[in-house]
């Protein structure tokens, strides 16, 4: 668990107290939590085979940061990897604050053998959430771990507590090191299928559940670099009741699909004859199957595990659909304000914009890439909003990206979307590849409301769920489809849109949303801060 360091700490250096002074930052009303995280290498064994793979505070994965919405979290990272490293926080918005988010667009990388301090809140959310490099591919190598953000106490949600509360960090996993896979896409190659899928950082995890009757959370995210994952339990149905900070209707399950990057939250009661019963965590939609099995176990259980794995549904991409258009906004319910979910008419606003997004698959130069309506996105050396914010020309392109495919012969850019604060804007994401997509945008959750087949047109628009679609951060398009969302850019900031498959973000398949106000106030963004990192073009500039 990630322990918070108390105030009166001597070890809390200049620095982190110059960040807690930070005006930009402040608000005297909500808590403050403090950490120290340390990234080192490591060798463990997830899979039967010793590998290095990347550790926080001595952890793989790393530390778990169970926090309160609206807490602010002052996190010392301390690098002392041999390359820069930076962490993301998948899911939390960041309100007013893009400074923070932890990617190469918005912050410099922190350099060996040195440390940067992240300031930032859960604002107004809650729900289970994500943490994870952005740097390289150190995604392949750990350094993840989980966010769970409570409901303030007198904020109600619509279950009764849980007897207990488990977190499950599911995805797959390569025996081959994070060195030798970046190195293997710097070439111009592909990634090979994973080798296995790890919970928790294991193979196998065994939760136990005091008895039966009792009813437990389970907190499921796919913190994989690849493929979906089915996720099920022996025996015993699944209550959903919460989708990446979306209260939804509580329909009951055998199974999930949980596509890169996402996370759901589960109700099981232990309703079964006292013994063990498998839990499963396996590939979807892949010719060869990659199983993680654990175990639930009643305390009073005498009998171990037994008789075949659970297996997986037997419906395949339609089903999927079926099931996911099934994921309802729980419009009575309240999130992490007081206010219901429903209270906010999202169907009734008209968008000022639409962005119709295919992701492709081309070979630059002779080496695989992946793009963008045509673009496929290469990091500059200089943070796009340093650039932004002090004025540096030649770092990125607002004109390189359309927002329509047009299908000309595929370049590489710096690519930037401009948009203005407090947009609606209609997103389409247009997968015509074979291969499940899986797209996140960070500062944001927004409304999914469709999914289809082939290719979309305006009139799918009669097909949208503009009532009860739940907002969610990351969602999936499935192959030969589309999947339409509503955003509402409320966030000012420099944002990244990104493939959740980490290969198709390395090699280009992301670009960065610039929402921007002509009016600069801290009504709608923070202040740099006082420690921000500078590199590139920003190295010597005054802030």
């Amino acid at each position: 668990m990630g322990k918070p360091v108390l105030l009166h700490s001597l070890l809390l250096s200049g620095l982190l107290l110059l960040a807690v002074l930070d005006v930009s930052l402040v608000n005297a009303d909500d808590p403050y939590r403090f950490y120290t995280w340390t990234v080192t290498y490591g060798t463990i064994s997830p899979l039967g085979a010793p590998q290095q793979v990347i550790l926080i505070n001595g952890q793989f994965p790393g530390p778990q940061l169970d926090v309160v919405t609206n807490d602010n979290l002052v996190l010392n990272l301390i690098n002392k990897l041999d390359v820069p490293f930076l962490l993301t926080w998948n899911g939390i918005k960041q309100r007013k604050n893009s400074w923070q988010d932890g990617v190469l667009g918005t912050n410099c990388p922190i350099p060996p053998g040195s440390n940067y301090t992240y300031n930032f809140q859960p604002k107004d959310q809650i729900g289970s959430f994500t943490y994870f490099p952005s740097t390289g591919f150190h995604r392949a190598a750990g350094g993840y771990g989980a966010i769970n953000v409570y409901q303030r106490p007198r904020i109600p949600v619509p279950y009764a507590t849980p007897d207990g509360d488990f977190t499950l960090l599911v995805g797959d996993w390569y025996k081959t090191g994070h060195k030798a896979l970046q190195a293997s896409l710097d070439s111009g190659k592909s990634l090979p299928f994973p080798d296995g899928v790890l919970i928790n950082g294991h193979s196998q995890a065994t939760f136990s559940g005091d008895q039966a009757g009792k009813t437990y959370k389970f907190r499921v995210s796919n913190v994989g670099l690849k493929n979906t994952l089915n996720f099920r339990i022996q025996g015993h149905t699944m209550k959903l009741i919460e989708v990446e900070g979306s209260h939804v209707v509580q329909n009951m399950y055998d199974s999930l699909d949980v596509h890169v990057g996402q996370s759901v939250n589960v109700l099981v009661t232990l309703n079964q004859a006292p013994k063990d019963y498998y839990i499963v965590a396996s590939t979807r939609f892949t010719p060869k199957k990659l199983v993680a099995s654990g175990v639930l176990h009643y305390t009073n259980s005498k009998t171990p595990v037994s008789g075949p794995l659970p297996a997986e549904p037997s419906y395949q991409l339609h089903g999927s659909m079926e099931q996911a258009r099934t994921y309802r906004w729980n419009l009575t319910a309240n999130a992490a304000r007081p206010n219901p979910q429903g209270s906010f008419h999202y169907g009734k606003i008209t968008t000022t914009k639409t962005i119709v997004l295919s992701n492709s698959a081309p070979l630059i130069n002779g080496k695989q890439r992946y793009a963008v309506n045509g673009v496929s996105y290469v990091n500059a050396d200089t943070p796009l909003k340093l650039a932004d914010y002090f004025n540096i020309p030649g770092v990125f392109s607002t004109s390189s990206l359309q927002t329509v495919p047009n299908g000309g012969a595929a370049t590489v850019a710096t690519s930037v979307i401009p948009t203005s604060l407090h947009d609606f804007i209609e997103v389409v994401f247009q997968n015509d590849e074979n291969a499940m997509q899986s797209w996140h945008l960070d500062g944001y959750d927004f409304w999914v409301v469709g999914f289809g087949s082939g290719q979309w047109a305006p009139a799918k628009r009669s097909t949208y769920n503009l009532v009860d679609a739940l907002t969610r951060h990351t969602t999936q398009v499935y192959p030969n489809s589309w999947t339409a969302i509503l955003v509402s850019l409320d966030n000012q900031g420099m944002w990244n849109m990104r493939s959740a498959i980490w290969e198709r973000q390395y090699l280009g398949q992301q670009f960065y949303l610039r929402v921007w106000s002509a009016v600069q106030s801290l009504a709608n963004e923070y202040f740099i801060p006082t420690n921000a990192l500078l590199c590139g073009k920003a190295v010597g500039k005054s802030h």
